[in-house]
């Protein structure tokens, strides 16, 4: 389902509403609510507004499990680190159980073994099934989506949950949920807005289908996904 905002404030506390409501629904079911967060700008205004009292008081903390969705390989320190702006949006303002945190990064591990643990670290919470109750994603204006870059390898992965590799334009690694799994999940809200993501976004949603040049095609548009954008995106 696509929904067109008028304005970004709407759009952000729609998504806000949107995490308050699904986080209900799985902790009904089983207790607990497990999500894949993403990094950027429209992200940090969605976990600012988490983080208000208005919304902080409707959700069980304690009872939320939070993974990244992708990340630049960068110590959690570092300005470039999606962790780094998500504790300093998000978590260091709400009472988060920190043992539910599970960050896209580790000193001392190559990128490539830490995929493997932090498919792991997924299994020991999702089971075998590896079903998250909500993942959020963006997509930048070459149709990306996660780590998932348009040309490269990782587009053909249909095995592993988690992979890392160099990406060689920006001249680092990256860690990232691959296409499988989080078409997995229960529920999917893809966030991108503005002029700059116009061209692509037509192409992920009205043209053939190439996910090699547009990635986020890859996604499928089933029960439980969502895309939030604007009128200068949508035109």
């Amino acid at each position: 389902m696509i929904t067109v905002f008028n304005d970004l404030d709407t759009l952000y506390k729609k998504a806000a509403d949107t995490f308050v409501e699904l986080s209900e629904r799985a902790i009904q079911k089983h207790d607990k609510f497990v999500v894949a967060l993403s990094g950027g700008s429209s992200p940090k205004a969605i976990f600012n507004l988490l983080a208000t009292e208005e919304y902080s008081q409707k959700i069980e903390w304690n009872k939320v499990y939070f993974f990244w969705v992708d990340e630049r390989w960068v110590p959690l320190n570092d300005e470039k680190s999606n962790a780094k702006m998500t504790f300093e949006a998000l978590f260091n303002k709400v009472p988060v159980n920190k043992d539910h945190i599970f960050p896209m990064y580790k000193d001392g591990v190559e990128p490539e073994d830490y995929a493997k643990e932090y498919e792991k670290q997924i299994k020991n919470i999702l089971g075998e099934e590896g079903i998250f109750d909500f993942i959020l994603l963006g997509m930048g204006d070459d149709g990306h989506t996660a780590s998932l870059f348009p040309g490269e390898a990782i587009l053909d992965e249909k095995e592993k949950w988690v992979d890392a590799y160099y990406l060689k334009p920006q001249e680092m690694f990256r860690i990232t949920l691959t296409a499988p799994i989080i078409n997995k999940a229960e529920n999917i809200l893809v966030v991108a807005f503005g002029e700059s993501k116009k061209h692509a976004l037509n192409e992920v949603l009205n043209g053939e289908y190439n996910p090699k040049l547009y990635p986020l095609q890859l996604i499928e548009r089933k029960e439980g996904f969502q895309f939030f954008t604007d009128e200068k995106a949508k035109g």
